[in-house]
């Protein structure tokens, strides 16, 4: 834990927000380094003034400090800081992401994460509806990430975990005060099968001005976030405020126009979100995007063998009977003997994951690597 007592030092300084500390921090590299700045250096970062310059110089961590890294320990909870390569990718581009993150769980570094949001008084077509919709995306290998509270946030999680596959709860409360306590054993589930994850510290009450803090990370580590039912004032209509603002994709699902719980949604869709009706409609949208990210970032790297052992037998089965030269969807069908509709999702599923790629036509091929 030596290494992760400078960044809460750091947090901890009077003046120094998320956006302050996230300019140190990309300046300097570390927390360690800020500390050990001059005060000239410490005055060429954009936004640092004299008195951050003394606030920084003259601060002490306070002994809570270490008292909370011990629970940490004891509890098996992990921290992920700003730097740590488990940071979630996405969340570390916003403009003022968490200096770390208190993590119940593991943090999967994939980009294909997608937010589902929506009121706490769901009706039933909004929880069958949620729990439809995140199964089917978590079965492609997309991660559903919510905010566990009651209503649509639980139905998403839940339909992840039907599915098997994974989700993470962004909590506006402390690891230490689940909220709502009904959920202490979704808590659990999500901790085994995904993360749950709170900028807050462990004690920290479930406050009503934490939530719009917490919306932000649920927008800002998903390539897209979906709304499925809201009223006018809802705080899911914030959550999709703030992925607008994170240049991230805004989806709303339809709902009755005789019900006050869409109205939020169909607000959405008048202003430009995209009308989700099912799945593909999403991946629709998020698959031009992954392809963008990967080219711009230029990380992609030959699939090693922990990655392949990943796939199931299907899975691999289809990546095998792949090669660099175009091979047409029903050609591949016949070759592996595998239904149309199983060969289409498992194919998307690759697709998305980097693996295959397609080129107009249905025609497919082993992505090339770098």
């Amino acid at each position: 834990m030596d290494n992760i007592r400078p960044w809460f030092n750091l947090k901890s300084v009077p003046g120094v927000g998320n956006l302050l500390g996230k300019r140190l921090i990309d300046h300097f590299k570390s927390p360690q380094n800020v500390f050990q700045a001059s005060d000239e250096e410490l005055l060429r970062v954009d936004g640092v003034t004299g008195r951050h310059v003394t606030a920084i110089k003259t601060h002490k961590m306070s002994q809570r400090v270490e008292a909370e890294l011990d629970l940490v320990d004891r509890k098996g909870y992990h921290i992920v800081t700003l730097t740590d390569s488990n940071y979630p990718q996405l969340l570390r581009q916003i403009p003022d992401p968490p200096p770390f993150l208190y993590v119940s769980g593991r943090l999967d570094r994939s980009p294909l994460k997608i937010a589902v949001v929506g009121s706490r008084n769901a009706t039933g077509y909004g929880i069958t509806t949620t729990k439809s919709l995140s199964a089917n995306l978590a079965s492609l290998g997309i991660t559903i990430v919510s905010g566990m509270a009651r209503g649509i946030d639980t139905a998403a999680h839940q339909g992840a975990l039907a599915a098997g596959g994974k989700t993470i709860a962004v909590l506006g409360s402390g690891l230490q005060n689940i909220y709502p306590a009904e959920n202490t054993t979704l808590f659990q589930r999500i901790s085994e099968q995904g993360a749950v994850v709170s900028e807050f510290p462990l004690f920290t009450k479930p406050e009503a001005h934490n939530f719009p803090i917490r919306n932000r990370i649920i927008s800002g580590m998903s390539l897209g976030t979906v709304v499925v039912e809201a009223t006018r004032k809802s705080g899911s209509l914030i959550t999709a405020r703030l992925a607008a603002e994170q240049n991230r994709e805004v989806f709303a699902v339809p709902g009755s126009i005789q019900s006050f719980k869409s109205i939020g949604a169909h607000t959405l869709i008048k202003q430009g979100a995209k009308l989700v009706e099912n799945a593909q409609d999403i991946i629709e949208e998020i698959t031009p995007m992954i392809q963008y990210r990967e080219s711009a970032g230029n990380t992609r790297s030959d699939p090693d063998e922990d990655n392949l052992a990943l796939l199931t037998a299907e899975e691999l089965q289809v990546y095998d009977a792949l090669g660099p030269y175009p091979v047409h969807i029903d050609d591949l069908a016949r070759t592996i003997s595998m239904g149309p509709g199983r060969l289409s999702s498992i194919l998307l599923k690759l697709e998305l994951n980097g693996l295959v790629q397609q080129s107009p036509g249905k025609f497919f091929t082993v992505a090339p690597y770098d």
